[in-house]
């Protein structure tokens, strides 16, 4: 800085008019030594400073884009009918859950309301009806047990009396044959087996001139010429028990006797 009283040699030189002017040239000419310096010593200039930052910014990674699925009329449709079936069931439940909370509420404001005298005739019409459908599960028990009981019984009985069926057919082979004498051993043995097995209920069938029945009757031999078909020969006689068929009976088919004649 000068003294205002003094003038300078050269008023015109920017040195002296200017004090921002001389201070840059004398940062420019500090820059330029600097450089010069760093040059000389090995150490990296400005540029790979401003470099070396860039790298410490951290860079965003590429996000991938997410591929939207693509819309066709069908798989709408396929979805608006699932949404609606979805709402349709929501609402029936709805309903339902509705129906029901309204009838307990129903039942309760009715059990609320009643006398004590109401109360205790509902209760006892309640017992009442309990009891009856008690004995009718245990009517419907005994009935259904005793069916059984009687199947079991009957299928056992049948069983015993297929085993000595041949016995009977043997005795009666022996009458025809004339073998059973009146008053003899045998013939008295014979009258009493088919009166202990007329006892558990045996019953023969299968005698000439009846109607052909193939759920027992055994046809080993077809003689007729109609649509009308009966037993003309019994070669083996059938026997039930009850309604349980034992044994079947083993005859020859033939016409009625109106047709032979």
């Amino acid at each position: 800085m000068t003294n205002r009283d003094e003038m300078p040699d050269n008023p015109g030189s920017p040195d002296v008019t200017d004090p921002e002017a001389t201070s840059a040239a004398q940062a420019e000419a500090a820059a330029e030594a600097a450089e010069a310096t760093q040059q000389e010593t090995g150490q990296p200039s400005g540029g790979a400073g401003a470099e070396g930052l860039a790298d410490d910014v951290a860079v965003e990674p590429e996000v991938d884009e997410v591929e939207q699925p693509v819309s066709t009329p069908e798989g709408e449709a396929a979805g608006a009918a699932a949404r609606d079936a979805v709402a349709d069931e929501a609402e029936e439940a709805a309903a339902d859950a509705e129906e029901t909370a309204g009838e307990a509420d129903a039942e309760q404001a009715a059990q609320e309301a009643e006398t004590p005298e109401q109360s205790l005739q509902r209760q006892l019409d309640e017992r009442t009806d309990d009891l009856k459908r008690l004995n009718a599960e245990y009517t419907n028990y005994r009935r259904r047990s005793d069916r059984e009981r009687q199947s079991v019984s009957e299928s056992a009985k049948a069983s015993v009396l297929s085993s000595l069926l041949p016995i009977l057919d043997d005795l009666e082979l022996a009458k025809q044959h004339g073998d059973l004498e009146e008053g003899s051993a045998l013939e008295k043995f014979g009258s009493k087996f088919r009166e202990t097995l007329k006892g558990q209920n045996l019953v023969t069938f299968g005698e000439p001139g009846e109607a052909f029945d193939p759920e027992i009757h055994e046809a080993v031999q077809d003689l007729s010429s109609g649509d009308e078909q009966v037993v003309g020969t019994v070669l083996r006689k059938g026997y039930k028990v009850g309604d349980r068929l034992v044994r079947n009976a083993m005859v020859i088919i033939s016409d009625p006797e109106g047709d032979n004649q």
